[in-house]
């Protein structure tokens, strides 16, 4: 008796050279619809999976392959009398190969498949028959990825079989593949389907290995890049690498920091970033001059940084650039004449993404890893509204004032906290980041902010990325000239802190909202 192999795959890719070289191996073919019209049309000899079950496909399809002489040849033991008796009682013949893939499900949805379509791209047969297959892997050869066929056939030309250790390689990607199947229905149905004030009971998440890296953020430590299973297309994941090596594991970090914090800025905007912590922002009426601000700002920690434009780079702004060294620059696009600029340069690393997608980005949940466990949260995307913002000090900003604090909101949301920015109504000027108290980030912005020239600091402000604990803050800020301060408010102590204002004549403005980042 020959060996038996079921083919049913919505992936025809490679399917008839598989299934040619199987045939020519001596193998029997049983197969499902379109597969079946595939192989007739290539005319290689295949049985209809009706003939084996004599029950016909039914339903649009929906019900075909879950049937006893079906799945009992894929479950019998080989190695038990009893299933062996049994399978020869019932007229069950051994299934020694299976060759699935799944309903499109991914692919419907990121086409916009509509609910209806959705529910008819949940595939049941298909996992049903791998998940068989792949439990029985001490006899049956279980294939759900067209990247293996070539594997299985040297080995079949070769043994006459596939070896233990294959099967089992590819029984657990079987349940590696439809686990990550059911994850994607389960978070498509939970957000269709929700329950009103009720979290769900479990959280079905999946990702495919976008690359691997040599390690993560220290030599001793391994790391990988897994990106979502549904990709988001503004994001260093779906990002387009024009030129250099290969991105380590805190160049996507920061990365990806940068991103975020370039698509709160509409206007042009050059973002430089060190170490998650914005370094210079510059926002100009073309992208030139922001880059100019951007560098100004700092022109220190911008060597070895990471450079995110949300304007085509041209060849005025790619000389700039390409005078000091920087590990990444990322854009919607870059001009031929900028792109060959930067691309002598060896150790850059030339990205682009879809900035125009930007705003889709938003949804997406921020998942952090911890001992035993996961914390999950909405991004910090909440839609500002400075014309509700209170001013709590006898003095109001001026409007050029109020201009600047604007801008420095903005960016202090992006600092690490504790987080204090210094800035002018276009740039950064001094950035105070992750200090263990607030003072302590307050000057170290303000000693930054102190370098610039005069006409920087002119109209410059200070933004607190929370509130401010203690009036001792004011002191230091009124010893450094500033006459303006964006804060959310909420302390116990704002009365202090707004009598300190007064004291010294400074401006402060509540925004009645917050922006820790950890």
């Amino acid at each position: 008796m020959s060996k038996r192999a079921l083919i049913s795959v919505s992936d025809k890719t490679g399917i008839v050279e598989l299934a040619q070289k199987i045939h020519e191996l001596g193998w029997e073919i049983i197969s499902t619809g379109g597969t079946k019209a595939s192989l007739d049309q290539a005319e290689i000899p295949n049985i209809a999976i009706d003939e084996v079950t004599g029950f016909p496909e039914m339903m649009d399809g929906r019900v075909k392959t879950l049937h006893p002489l079906i799945h009992g040849a894929l479950l019998g033991r080989r190695d038990l009398p009893t299933h062996q008796e049994a399978m020869k009682e019932h007229g069950i013949q051994p299934i020694d190969l299976v060759v699935v893939n799944l309903y499109p499900f991914k692919e419907t949805l990121l086409a916009g498949g509509n609910q209806a379509e959705m529910i008819e791209k949940i595939d049941i047969g298909g996992p049903s028959m791998l998940r068989s297959a792949a439990k029985n892997h001490a006899a049956v050869t279980v294939v759900c990825d067209p990247s293996d066929y070539e594997k299985v056939l040297t080995q079949l030309a070769e043994n006459g079989e596939t070896s233990l250790a294959f099967r089992q390689q590819l029984a657990a990607k079987v349940f590696r593949h439809t686990a990550s199947y059911d994850a994607l229905i389960a978070q498509y149905l939970t957000s269709e389907f929700p329950v009103e004030d009720e979290k769900p009971e479990k959280l079905t998440l999946t990702y495919e290995l976008k690359q691997g890296m040599r390690y993560g953020e220290n030599p001793q430590q391994s790391a990988d890049f897994y990106e979502s299973g549904l990709p988001t297309q503004y994001s260093i994941a779906q990002s387009q690498q024009l030129h250099g090596k290969a991105l380590s594991y805190n160049n996507v970090r920061d990365a990806d920091a940068a991103l975020q914090i370039a698509r709160d800025f509409d206007a042009p905007t050059v973002v430089a970033l060190k170490h998650m912590n914005p370094c210079g922002i510059g926002t100009a009426a073309d992208i030139e001059q922001a880059w100019d601000y951007a560098y100004e700002a700092d022109p220190v920690s911008i060597f070895g940084g990471i450079i995110v434009l949300n304007r085509e780079v041209n060849l005025a702004t790619a000389q700039k650039m390409s005078k000091i060294f920087l590990e990444i620059i990322i854009a919607p696009s870059y001009s031929t004449e900028a792109l060959e600029v930067l691309s002598k340069k060896k150790n850059i690393r030339l990205l682009t993404v879809d900035f125009s997608e930007k705003e889709h980005s938003k949804i997406e949940p921020l998942v952090t890893g911890v001992l035993g466990g996961l914390l999950v949260q909405n991004q910090d995307v909440i839609t500002e509204h400075p014309e509700e913002w209170t001013t709590a000090t006898k003095v109001s900003p001026t409007e050029d004032q109020m201009t600047a604090l604007k801008f420095a909101w903005k960016a202090v949301k992006f600092v690490k906290s504790n987080g204090i920015i210094v800035t002018n109504s276009h740039q950064t000027l001094g950035v105070g980041p992750g200090q263990t108290n607030r003072v302590g980030s307050v000057k170290i912005a303000l000693e930054a902010a102190a370098e610039k020239s005069p006409e920087m600091q002119e109209n410059s402000v200070l933004g607190s990325d929370a509130f401010f604990p203690f009036a001792d803050n004011i002191d230091e800020i009124a010893k450094a000239g500033i006459k303006a301060i964006v804060q959310p408010g909420g302390s116990v102590r704002d009365q202090e802190v707004i009598d300190a204002c007064d004291k010294y004549g400074i401006a402060m403005v509540f925004t009645g909202l917050r922006h820790f980042r950890h």
